[in-house]
């Protein structure tokens, strides 16, 4: 899988409905997580299905797209497989027992391959549950354009403390095909040059922290012109 990210822009509503599936998607696995505490014997088929029971009794669960719900299940589901393989292997205090996730200022839920649509141009993407989140313009998808929308298996929406973003997972068959040349070389790596190597070729430092600082500098420059609070102050 291929993960390309890009931000997503909206409304102040549409902000408000993205934390609200992103708190149903923890909710459905923390109450999976408590199912699981109180019958050890289920496994994925009754967590699954347990998905169903928690879609009828609860509105908010019933409103996120069935797959998101199930996917959010399996995450639960997977974190009990991971504490069980630690204790098979016999990890000192290293066993991780799940434990239910609080509010924080990040978060995600993850749809498949339904309850969303992305534009032909690569621009929006309309999500289509009834959370009622509607089209946000995305920022960043140049490199959507060289794959096809059928290619997206999955669509993750992760907060963060800087804004929401999307994720998509695309299914791309990678090869390289390289053939061995049969030789060796040897490489010394040094400080004030980058490497050299057994054939005396050297390769300059390329002094990545002096233009860092440099661009930083500058920066700094500029924000200090800038009144405090003022829009142009926020946007360097």
């Amino acid at each position: 899988m291929l993960v390309l990210e890009a931000k997503l822009e909206g409304t102040k509503e549409q902000y408000e409905k993205l934390n609200e599936a992103i708190r149903t998607a923890r909710f459905v696995r923390n109450i999976c997580l408590r199912y699981w505490m109180d019958n050890k014997d289920i496994g994925k088929y009754e967590l699954s299905a347990y998905w169903a029971v928690l879609a009828s009794q609860f509105e908010l669960a019933k409103n996120l797209n069935s797959l998101a719900g199930k996917a959010r299940a399996e995450r639960a589901l997977s974190v009990i497989s991971r504490f069980y393989d630690n204790c098979k292997k016999h990890k000192p205090r290293k066993k991780g027992y799940p434990r239910f996730k609080k509010e924080q200022t990040h978060g995600s839920v993850e749809y498949k391959t339904s309850g969303w649509k992305l534009a032909d141009d690569r621009k929006s993407i309309n999500f289509l549950d009834k959370k009622g989140i509607g089209r946000l313009k995305l920022k960043g998808t140049r490199d959507l354009h060289f794959y096809q929308i059928s290619q997206i298996k999955r669509v993750r929406l992760v907060k963060r403390a800087d804004g929401v973003y999307v994720q998509f997972c695309v299914d791309v068959e990678r090869k390289e095909n390289t053939e061995p040349s049969g030789t060796t070389i040897g490489l010394d790596m040094g400080l004030k040059e980058y490497y050299t190597d057994s054939n005396g070729i050297t390769v300059e430092n390329p002094k990545f922290l002096p233009q860092g600082e440099k661009v930083l500098k500058r920066s700094q420059r500029l924000v200090s012109r800038r009144v405090k609070g003022s829009k142009n102050r926020g946007s360097r």
